[in-house]
């Protein structure tokens, strides 16, 4: 089946349809990773997407529900150079077309992925319309120009959970040498904004009994579980747009160690007193050089955000400790007297490299 991918600045390109038939609407961004495919597709940041991957040669391995980092496919579409439709892996359940389909997710492969890429690190991000159902090109430029954009979006009243819930699972036997096993002796409340799941494993491995709740929760709700520390998860969205989670996080402030990885950076950099503000192209791969200007080393890390806390915004008492050094862009900040932490990159890596997982214990630490 033909499928279509238009942009807002009227570029089109042709491909074939995979998963299920369909037309979506989406901000058009590209990740760079090689793997990790599933964890990309189920990564609730994703929310309101069009997601490209840079490697030509996508679903070699299938799919399986260990790797899923939420309940569902979180994207709005998928594109790819080629796709596998036969995989090969032992822990494979289904094949990556036939994940999609279940999912009502529709992917298009067979379109240029490069000439897209150079496209968006020139003009930026930018929105478009995939579909089955329209293959007219007027129309669809149209659809994507009308569209609404990501800035001034609140998209995490669309995936945080209904209530509170409590976590308990830590990693499989592929993954405990990343963090090893603790006593759960620290007891942590993580604000859910579309948390991915492998943040809650890593928690929990690292001794953290988890209770975690809604991203509109107040600061009155989370005090409620008497937690040792906060945890303040990754999201979709502006975060601009979201006032609320931020009037929460500036009542915590002192009251709770606090440690925030991705939207949860930008909403206690915006409560510290900073502004945040949408990124080109964003980072999104798991090859991103990051400067510790604290140990004076390098990690790489894995990344997905598509907006950055303005360093020149922070007050004289929080200080910028990582720095992105593709671009020079703030990957994490603390405040100098208060127990608050937290970086834009993703130390829970999954998919990724480990070079950052020893902030669980810096967050164990901070919690006494």
């Amino acid at each position: 089946m033909q499928a279509k991918l238009a942009l807002e600045d009227g570029t089109v390109y042709t491909g074939r349809a995979f998963g299920a038939p369909g037309e979506k609407v989406g901000e058009v961004v590209f990740n760079t990773a090689m793997t990790g495919y599933q964890e990309v597709l189920t990564d609730p940041s994703y929310r309101g997407q069009i997601v490209a991957m840079t490697y030509p040669l996508i679903g070699n391995y299938g799919t399986t529900a260990d790797d899923q980092e939420s309940l569902s496919v979180q994207v709005e579409g998928f594109l790819v150079r080629e796709l596998t439709r036969v995989p090969s892996n032992f822990r494979s359940h289904r094949d990556l077309n036939t994940y999609l389909r279940a999912s009502n997710v529709l992917g298009l492969e067979g379109l240029d992925t490069r000439a897209l890429v150079r496209r968006i690190r020139v003009r930026g991000a930018m929105t478009g319309v995939l579909s089955t159902l329209d293959l007219d090109d007027a129309s669809l430029v149209a659809k994507a120009k009308s569209a609404p954009g990501m800035i001034g979006r609140d998209l995490v009243k669309e995936v945080v959970p209904e209530g509170p819930s409590t976590w308990d699972r830590g990693f499989g036997p592929f993954a405990e040498h990343v963090i090893p096993a603790r006593p759960a002796d620290k007891r942590v409340v993580a604000i859910d904004y579309g948390m991915k799941w492998n943040i809650l494993r890593c928690l929990t491995q690292s001794g953290c009994r988890v209770t975690v709740v809604p991203g509109t929760a107040t600061a009155a709700e989370v005090l409620e579980h008497d937690p040792d520390g906060v945890f303040l998860s990754n999201g979709p969205g502006d975060p601009a747009a979201l006032g609320y989670a931020v009037k929460t996080v500036k009542d915590l402030l002192g009251q709770r160690p606090i440690f925030g990885i991705c939207l949860g950076h930008q909403l206690l950099g915006q409560a510290l007193g900073g502004t945040t503000f949408k990124l080109k192209f964003g980072h999104r791969g798991v090859n991103q050089p990051v400067f510790n200007n604290l140990t004076k080393r390098v990690e790489i890390t894995s990344q997905n955000h598509g907006f950055a806390v303005d360093a020149a915004s922070l007050p004289d008492d929080v200080e910028v400790t990582h720095i992105n050094l593709n671009d020079q862009t703030v990957e994490g900040l603390r405040h100098k007297t208060l127990p608050a932490f937290c970086v834009q990159y993703h130390p829970e890596a999954a998919a990724g490299p480990h070079d950052s997982s020893y902030l669980f214990d810096e967050f164990r630490k901070i919690m006494g």
